[in-house]
């Protein structure tokens, strides 16, 4: 971390969005050393529970040290964000592969620096981030990484690209045989369609998606195709389009609940200048795109590789953490014995049995909730050669250039896992009142729809693959 910003700099960087836990800005200035870069900046709660001033310096609790005792570089770090990037580096760029993974670099930053970012980014901020969280101005470093909404400056063909931020969540719907009889709905119905009823319940959103993650996943071109178009309709926080680095469709910090006829243009008109199509057929062009490159990469068979390193589902996880933080199990105390027999071998597992259920289980976690980048940009017909992958778009006979990127891979503290079999149980209960849905009686006769009926192939089988085969060790060959 040699280079340090400082307040003459913030007005170079301009608000790209957010999440839960950092704001992302992006270069605008004229440094060599920050062209085609974006950078995250760490956000802290508004209504701090620790003493100002007092800087959080603990990276891993002592339990996740154990947890990821095997990746050195991880446990060595003092701070909790250097662990975030090395938890990247070390963890899931060798699972999802060096050329789709970028950890990024740490850049130094001062006070003066992050408070005027702060001041110029919150007038852009969806009111719902400013009200609980601001820039965390104790924090003296931010990550710096590439632009994957651009390609790099410099390089063959042309200047204008188009790119799409998806967001796949869960590709699968899981088997575990630790999945209670009362939400066995989870065995049939999409993790992504039953969150939707209770984000409805809560206000989160006006409307439900009609995007089905099973889709995106399923390796037929028909379905991805469907995937990409019902992600344009109901974008929320899932789907976003930008042309040149900047966003044209799609929230910012928060989400874009559907996409209206005056949208749907605006979209439809930028996309002129990239892809060579009549009026009204730029749109499907680019779904189309998107849908070839995903196939052709297969960056997303990838993907759920990782994500079904989640064999236990978090109805299995949460007895394994009980076991590594030496706690009670509170979910068997509310039990009855013959209940609690489900999990009794689970709770009779070795540590280190529990310790890889819980690591498995944190880097799905991961894997399900981070966002693919897409880009495309036109080659031009001079162009001799050219380092990226190409497709062909036969309606309009172009070729272009694409570049695959995976962007988000927040490492999951183990702290949240009781958070996570809260949510799942309320997602579950939710979705099930919403539906009518008795316990266990009757989810057969009120499951309809693709969810059953593509419920096929890739969905359903068992992880297989040397990558992952390597991971799990002799001892749980589940």
């Amino acid at each position: 971390m040699k280079l340090t910003l400082t307040e003459q700099d913030a007005a170079h960087w301009v608000y790209r969005g957010e999440g839960a836990a950092n704001i992302v800005v992006s270069y605008t200035g004229s440094s060599p050393s920050y062209i085609g870069k974006v950078m995250r900046i760490r956000k802290s709660p508004r209504k701090a529970s620790a003493l100002p001033g007092v800087k959080n310096t603990i990276a891993l609790s002592p339990h996740e040290r154990l947890i990821w005792k095997e990746v050195h570089e991880l446990i060595s770090s003092s701070d909790k964000e250097i662990a975030g990037q090395l938890y990247v580096d070390h963890v899931m760029k060798p699972l999802l592969g060096s050329k789709y993974v970028d950890a990024g670099t740490h850049i130094l930053v001062t006070k003066e620096f992050l408070m005027t970012i702060e001041k110029n980014v919150d007038s852009q901020r969806p009111a719902s981030r400013v009200d609980v969280s601001q820039v965390d101005k104790q924090c003296d470093f931010a990550l710096l990484m590439s632009d994957h909404s651009i390609f790099p400056q410099g390089s063959q063909g042309s200047s204008n690209s188009i790119s799409v931020e998806i967001k796949p969540k869960c590709g699968f719907l899981p088997l575990s045989t630790f999945i209670s009889e009362g939400t066995a709905i989870k065995k049939k119905i999409t993790r992504f369609e039953m969150h939707q009823a209770l984000k409805l319940q809560r206000g989160e959103i006006s409307q439900r998606s009609v995007y089905n993650p099973l889709d995106l996943f399923s390796e037929s071109k028909e379905r991805v195709h469907k995937a990409i178009k019902n992600l344009f309709t109901t974008p929320q926080n899932n789907f976003r389009v930008f042309l040149n680095g900047s966003l044209t469709l799609g929230g910012l910090g928060g989400g874009a609940e559907s996409t209206d006829a005056c949208m749907a243009k605006v979209l439809e008109d930028e996309l002129h200048s990239v892809i060579q199509a009549g009026d009204g057929q730029c749109t499907e062009n680019l779904f189309t795109l998107v849908t070839e490159a995903v196939h052709k990469s297969g960056v997303l068979n990838q993907l759920l590789e990782i994500q079904k390193l989640d064999r236990f589902d978090v109805e299995g996880a949460i007895h394994a953490y009980y076991n590594i933080t030496f706690q009670q199990c509170k979910v068997c105390k509310e039990l009855s014995k013959e209940q609690a027999k489900l999990y009794s071998s689970l709770h009779s597992a070795s540590l280190d049995e529990s310790l890889r259920i819980v690591k498995d289980y944190l880097i799905a976690a991961t894997a399900k909730d981070c966002s693919l980048m897409v880009c495309f940009r036109p080659r031009n017909e001079n162009d001799s050669g050219s380092s990226y992958n190409t497709v062909y778009l036969e309606s309009t006979k172009q070729a272009f250039d694409y570049k695959v990127h995976f962007i988000d891979l927040d490492l999951k503290r183990l702290n949240k896992v009781e958070d996570y079999y809260e949510l799942d149980k309320n997602i579950v209960s939710c979705y099930k009142q919403m539906n009518k849905i008795d316990d266990g009686r009757n989810d057969d006769a009120k499951l309809q729809g693709p969810e059953v009926a593509n419920l096929q192939g890739s969905e359903v089988t068992n992880l297989q693959g040397p990558k992952v085969a390597n991971l799990q060790g002799p001892e749980v060959a589940y």
